[in-house]
């Protein structure tokens, strides 16, 4: 098995780090009225997760030579797309979850009605960030940039996904079915995220093209191996409750393949992300790394 690289473990710490003072920064302070509801948003942001989705848009900026400024901000959004969504799957009348990141979910921390308002306000925050600052030379690129997001966040994209996910609880899902799914429920936002980081920059149409490919394979492979660690790992690993999926019914790829398979396609995804970045040379050897960490990581 491959063992995560040293230096890309420092480089993963510091987009880390960077990524915690930028959402201190940009999200609203907690003194700030409503404090209730800023206070919440960033209990709902800061000090948790893997912030993988920051790392494929550092990663993809690298391809294009984007400035870091401008791809902090990119990230910052896509990341509050992402906090939102998690307060919304977490609420009782989704997934019903108590633990997140290791610390109580927002609904039960505050109540369910501040739950509602922060996911709303995280996704409000997440668009003003990219209306506000200057994130491309073209102006119209910036705008489209809006839209990648939107798209990726709404009936097409991740909320696309996750009501198909509630209509299939309890029902076997084919293997295509499954991947349909989790490309607009997980991978829609992954794929977003590397546009966007490439987007900062200098890219050309095909350097777009491979970065594309790369992030479907890997959007479909963090959901693979989601399922996988849902199944094998503990909750105090995962840092929120292990077995939900299996317990609810919920369509998994351990249940439409079994594990061994499923770890399978895990790596198969993973070679397929890897042939994807051919020809970018060594700029694309972080979003190599980051395929490796996601299908080798353990929470």
């Amino acid at each position: 098995m491959k063992v995560i690289e040293s230096d890309f473990q420092a480089w993963m710490g510091g987009i880390q780090a960077r990524m915690e003072a930028a959402l201190a920064r940009l999200l609203p302070a907690s003194h700030i009225a409503s404090t209730r509801l800023h206070e919440a948003m960033r209990y709902a942001s800061l000090e948790g997760g893997k912030r993988v989705r920051p790392l494929l848009a550092f990663g993809a900026g690298e391809v294009t030579q984007a400035m870091p400024e401008r791809l902090e901000v990119a990230a910052v959004a896509v990341e509050l797309i992402h906090a939102y969504s998690l307060v919304h799957d977490d609420l009782p009348c989704m997934d019903n979850d108590v633990l997140r990141r290791g610390k109580p979910t927002v609904h039960v921390e505050y109540n369910e009605a501040t739950a509602l308002l922060v996911g709303d306000a995280l996704q409000s925050l997440a668009f003003q960030l990219l209306a506000e600052h200057r994130l491309a030379d073209d102006p119209r690129l910036q705008l489209e940039m809006v839209r990648t997001l939107a798209v990726a966040a709404g009936s097409r994209g991740m909320a696309g996904g996750q009501q198909i996910d509630l209509e299939s609880t309890g029902a076997a899902l084919s293997l295509p079915e499954l991947e349909f799914m989790h490309i607009h429920k997980t991978g829609a936002l992954i794929r977003a995220a590397v546009r966007l980081g490439a987007d900062c920059g200098q890219g050309n149409a095909d350097e777009r093209q491979r970065l594309d490919r790369y992030a479907k394979a890997i959007g479909l492979a963090f959901q693979v191996v989601d399922d996988v660690l849902d199944h094998d790992a503990s909750t105090a690993t995962l840092g929120k409750t292990a077995g939900k999926d299996s317990k609810q019914g919920k369509a998994t790829y351990v249940a439409a393949l079994g594990l061994a398979p499923a770890r399978q396609l895990a790596d198969e995804l993973r070679a397929e992300a890897l042939a994807a970045l051919d020809g970018l040379g060594g700029r694309a050897r972080r979003l190599a790394q980051i395929a490796d960490f996601i299908v080798l990581r353990k929470f």
